[in-house]
């Protein structure tokens, strides 16, 4: 039995019964079922006996059961070399539920195959292709907005207050005193939010409404494509993509442009890595002559469930080869050709194809594809202030309560109590007073336009105008690294060869050496004359020139890079890596440029124009495991092979020969947070190169172990004793003052996470390039943990290591966060930087959720990709950078900066006085309720318990609005520090985020100020109460404006225009009012010397006191900013 070419068996390749009959010519006693090691790896097997081959077969149901359990899925039966076995009866089922097993787990029910031109009845069955960020619909906008505004206790008591005036017996006062400022709010509220969301829905639009271009059966020869809206696309259709179109949906990629069946997608969106990332077509669907001839496959496609896992795919492609006839006339069976899928065969939406033309056959829509499945919805963000207030109010509800049972027990509970009760709450109903919503929601929108118009931040922008006083109160910063610290351009910038080192500007040098060495190559190959002195003395140049070369030619050769020539003639090159790029970048810099690349082929040009052609043997791509890049060339024109290597100084340093430098010049150009490279050679002779292949050869055929296998023959024959040629520095640039910014955040006492999708090796030159690490600080890392023992014994160590910096990669914090969740973030965030890398989106969002669940402290993330949003949105303030990749982020997060080093401004300057105006504005506001209804409580005291109100009608409504909002709103304009101070002194932000500014201590002070104040004015007007009862009215109120606009004054600690222009113009509007007050003020009282000093007696007795206690605490205990001034 001659060889039989196996890949791994799908799931598909049944009968009913549920096995695979192999029927041979020859022997038609064979059993049925299929080879069992074959079946899980993709292998070519060589089976010398029959005998054996029974022995293997085992029944198809139970080895599928065994593979989906144990994760080896993408398995399929390649076609089996005809004359071989015969011919495989092997149609495979389309109905995979039949041949699945019934205890696999449910999710598999999503799982799907897919004929070319499904039927409508199958498509239905997918959801649809809708893109869709609205948070309301037509229906829920009013319930959702209105529980969200009632399910705090402070509206909630508003309300109840507001419906309580339409019942006779409670009714006090104006209805509309009571029920206009709740409307304003509420109608403010729900404005904002339908405009938000229509926002939302236009953006929706946009996007569902983008055309593209499906392949349909036509009967006639015309045009076989269709323009439809990525709404309308449908599981099962084959779409055509243009250059820099977004990919509608998850497709399966049957065809490119380019004749060797790859293309280049951006990812951005979806990882944020800016380099492009490869994608290679079905081979079986590429091999068509042309697009039209997939409309006449009869093939199908199929796909596992769909999961978050970007990286990742599971499926397999069929085509089924129409019945043939033998030369005795006997219908053949038909052979199934199954070529296995994988995630470098699908093109995930949301991603851009970025060069050439595509055609894709769509496996997931809608809510199914990777995009949508990493995305977190919204929530509604509420500050901490606001919860905080909404706190003081139900201890403040509970005050009135106590004071109007108080006042109706002491009573003796006489006549109706009960509704005594009740007219009282609502008397006292300004202890809790509604204009404090309208007075911050003011407030906030005036922090965001002082964001907004500031000249220093240029292009910030407040998307959620509801937050500005949590930038004053960040304990974590979440930051994702490409984009946000780094630009992600990368540029060599040193090259040591042991014996010479090549820094930025010297590279003319090298370009002027390398020049000279190919020239001196194509001299020495015109004339072979014998060497004078003058040669000999230019010998030592020329070995400089020639190693020179040497390392230059290898990093021209050694790397994974192809050219893709633009529509206008330019050259890009393009790598997953933009390390290479940078590296072939700079080797065309100096003379050396890679102008063709394919899969068998590469071209060089010489500075001299000469090409150089090399044949590419063997390619070993870089893994994270591996930490290296290998390729075997062979010179087309001298016919010499050649094994070069490239990789980390940790790996190379054992395969190298031995040196006195690497090791210290690695950790020299580390240090300066450059990413390093170490580059080696090795001349292999045709026999060690032949020896080599074979070897490697039979070590791709075995059954087990075979991926080590091959690894050890590499190992075994290729990469020990290299020449080391020389150590490349790449740079990547960070973005504007990067390193400032975040020793500025640390020093205010922010501690800083790195979340990012990048390779643990890149990330730990970015944290130690921006100062995240401390100069000589540890860095811990933690890879590729498998069990919960690694897991403890590497908590327990960074238990007693708290001063290390933790870099992690996405597998292990994963298993951190499964087995030990709350021991791990305990740990971790009293560490002083964490760096997280191999993140996925979703891994980001939930580490803000667990800091911020975990700490109770307020968590900032900052991104700029459309990975990031998830992040962004779960965290409690959320920051995006309008960036290369696009404004995703920027639209998604509460607010939009630049770049990244605004953000020292906007927490430590705008973020901290926010905070500190909002809490000294929400506590003056309760004080100015609390004070008028101690006020009232006292007079009704004395005036027998009697439910009636000291001021009425225009008093009240003018209380709360014209004789005091202006000069108590004006505090919002209060500043502690000069801008230069608070950015000089980041300590100063430190002290904010305990909260102190508005805590229960201060609130009980104030509350005590008010008590006393209240109880002052009104026992002293009682005392100097003369005749008439319209006098005390007139008394007491004009002590109470004129106290309330000296308790803002004392409370202003730099003044500025517009609050001594409130505090005239008010006291001048009262002064004029009271004119047109006639029936509350008597005027020939009013204007007599003894009202005055009636009036400045009070006001001397309840607003002196406090100022003599003012003063003693600034001499005793000042405030840390004022030791500063």
């Amino acid at each position: 039995m001659s060889d039989i070419p196996l890949h791994s068996l799908g799931r598909k390749g049944k009968t009913q019964a549920g096995y695979i009959p192999l029927h041979d010519a020859q022997d038609t006693d064979m059993h049925t079922g299929v080879l069992r090691a074959a079946a899980t790896r993709n292998v070519n097997l060589t089976v010398k006996g029959k005998g054996k081959q029974r022995e293997r077969y085992i029944d198809a149901d139970e080895f599928d059961e065994e593979a989906t359990l144990l994760g080896n899925r993408d398995t399929t039966l390649e076609e089996v070399e005809e004359g071989n076995v015969g011919e495989q009866s092997k149609r495979p089922s389309r109905h995979p539920s039949r041949q699945r097993p019934s205890n696999v787990h449910k999710t598999q029910n999503k799982s799907r195959t897919i004929p070319f031109r499904p039927a409508e009845k199958l498509q239905s069955k997918f959801p649809p292709n809708l893109v869709r960020n609205q948070k309301y619909n037509i229906f829920t906008f009013f319930p959702i907005v209105i529980y969200e505004q009632f399910k705090f206790f402070f509206n909630l008591y508003f309300l109840l207050v507001a419906l309580s005036q339409f019942v006779p017996a409670l009714k006090i006062g104006f209805i509309v005193t009571y029920v206009a400022p709740l409307a304003f709010v509420l109608c403010v509220t729900m404005g904002k939010e339908a405009y938000d969301d229509y926002k939302r829905n236009l953006r929706d639009r946009e996007a569902n409404s983008q055309k593209y271009l499906i392949f349909v059966p036509s009967s006639d020869s015309g045009p076989h494509t269709r323009s439809v809206p990525s709404s309308f696309l449908k599981v099962g259709d084959l779409v055509i993509l243009e250059k820099n179109q977004r990919v509608p949906a998850d497709m399966v990629l049957l065809r490119t442009s380019d004749t060797s069946g790859t293309c280049f997608i951006r990812t951005d969106q979806l990882d944020g890595e800016t380099d492009w990332k490869l994608r290679v077509a079905v081979p079986a669907t590429q091999k068509l002559v042309n697009d039209r001839e997939l409309l006449d496959l009869d093939a199908e496609v199929y796909a596992d469930p769909p999961i978050k896992d970007i990286h990742t795919f599971i499926g397999t492609f069929t085509i089924h080869t129409p019945r043939t006839h033998s030369v005795d006339d006997v219908p053949m069976v038909q052979v199934p050709t199954v070529e296995p899928l994988s995630a470098e065969n699908v093109l995930w939406s949301n991603t851009v194809l970025a060069a050439g033309s595509a055609v894709g056959f769509v496996i997931y829509t809608g809510s199914e594809t990777r995009a949508v499945m990493n995305t977190s919805h919204p929530e509604t963000k509420v500050g901490l202030l606001d919860l905080e207030i909404n706190r003081l109010a139900k201890i403040l509800c509970a005050v009135t309560f106590a004071l109007s049972f108080g006042l109706v027990a002491a009573n003796g509970f006489r006549g109706q109590w009960y509704i005594y009760v009740f007219r009282f709450l609502i008397l006292f109903s300004s202890i809790i007073p509604i204009s404090l919503r309208v007075n911050l929601d003011m407030g906030k929108t005036v922090y965001a336009q002082q964001i907004m118009k500031d000249s220093e931040i240029p292009g910030t922008i407040v998307r959620t105008s509801t937050l500005p006083e949590e930038l004053g109160r960040i304990e974590y910063l979440l930051s994702d690294k490409t984009g946000t610290l780094t630009q992600n351009e990368m540029e060599m910038k040193k090259l040591h060869m042991g014996t010479m080192s090549y820094g930025f500007d010297s590279m003319d040098e090298v370009a002027h050496q390398l020049a000279s060495a190919f020239g001196a190559d194509q001299a020495h190959a015109r004339s072979n004359s014998i060497a004078t002195g003058a040669q000999l003395a230019m010998r030592g140049r020329r070995d400089m020139s020639s190693r020179l070369r040497d390392v230059v030619l290898s990093l021209a050769l050694c790397h994974n890079v192809t050219p893709v020539t633009n529509d206008d003639g330019t050259l890009t090159y393009q790598a997953s890596s933009p390390d290479e790029v940078a590296i072939v970048k700079w080797t065309e810099s100096v003379g050396l440029t890679l102008v063709f690349r394919d899969r068998t082929r590469m071209e060089l040009q010489t500075p001299t124009g000469v090409r150089l052609t090399y044949d590419i043997l063997d390619i070993f791509p870089f893994t994270s495991e591996s930490k290296r890049m290998g390729i075997v060339v062979r010179d087309a024109n001298s016919g010499e092979v050649l094994f070069l290597q490239k990789g980390a100084d940790v790996v190379m340093a054992r395969i190298v020969q031995r040196n006195d430098w690497l090791e210290e010049e690695t950790g020299n150009m580390a240090r300066e947070g450059l990413r390093t490279l170490v580059v080696a050679r090795k001349r292999l002779t045709s026999q060690q190169y032949a020896a080599f292949k074979t070897a490697h050869h039979a070590a791709s055929i075995r059954l087990d172990g075979r991926s080590e296998a091959m690894v050890s023959v590499v190992a075994q024959h290729l990469e020990h004793d290299l020449e080391l040629l020389g150590l490349t520095g790449v740079e990547d640039k960070l973005q504007d003052e990067v390193k400032g910014t975040l020793e500025l955040l640390r020093n205010a006492g922010i501690k800083i996470w790195m979340l990012t999708g990048d390779k643990i090796e890149t990330a730990r030159c970015i944290a130690i390039s921006t100062k995240l690490v401390a100069r000589n600080q540890y860095i811990h890392e933690v890879a590729k943990l498998k069990t919960s023992d690694q897991v403890r014994d590497e908590l327990e160590f960074l238990q007693s290591k708290l001063d290390c910096c933790l870099v992690i990669d996405g597998e292990s914090l994963q298993l951190c966060l499964n087995l030990y969740k709350n021991e791990f973030i305990e740990i971790t965030t009293k560490l002083s930087a964490v760096v997280a890398c191999r993140c996925s989106p979703t891994q980001k969002a939930d580490v803000a959720r667990l800091i911020r669940h975990h700490t109770k402290k307020r968590v900032c993330c900052i991104g700029d990709g459309g990975n990031d949003v998830s992040m962004i949105q779960a965290a409690d303030v959320g920051v995006g950078i309008v960036g290369k990749e696009g404004k995703q982020a920027s639209l998604a997060a509460d607010f939009s900066v630049t770049q990244f080093s605004y953000l020292t401004k906007l927490l430590v300057w705008h973020g901290r006085n926010s905070y500190r105006r909002s809490a000294k504005l929400a506590q003056f506001v309760i004080h100015r309720g609390l004070i008028i209804s101690i006020m009232q409580a006292v007079f009704s005291a004395i005036f027998y318990f009697a439910p009636i109100a000291l001021y009425q009608g225009w008093l009240m409504v003018g209380y709360a609005t014209i004789y005091t909002m202006a000069p108590v709103f004006s505090l919002v304009l209060d500043r502690d520090v000069n801008e230069d101070l608070a950015l000089i002194y980041p300590e100063l932000y430190k002290e904010l985020t305990k909260g102190r500014a508005l805590s229960f201590k201060t609130f009980f002070q104030w509350l005590m100020i008010s008590v006393y104040q209240g109880a002052a004015i009104m026992i002293m007007s009682l005392l100097l109460f003369e005749t008439e009862f319209l006098n005390i009215v007139s008394i007491s109120f004009t002590a109470l404006v004129i106290n309330e606009l000296i308790m803002v004054a004392l409370e202003i600690t730099t003044w500025h225009i517009y609050m001594v222009i409130s505090e005239v113009v008010t006291l001048f509007f009262y002064v004029i009012s009271i004119a047109f007050l006639p029936e509350y003020f008597d005027l020939d009282f009013v204007v007599s010397t003894r009202f005055a000093w009636k009036v400045a007696v009070i006001v001397a007795v309840s607003a002196l006191p406090l100022y003599v206690i003012k003063l003693i605490r600034s001499r005793v205990a000042p405030a840390a900013s004022s030791k500063l001034l």
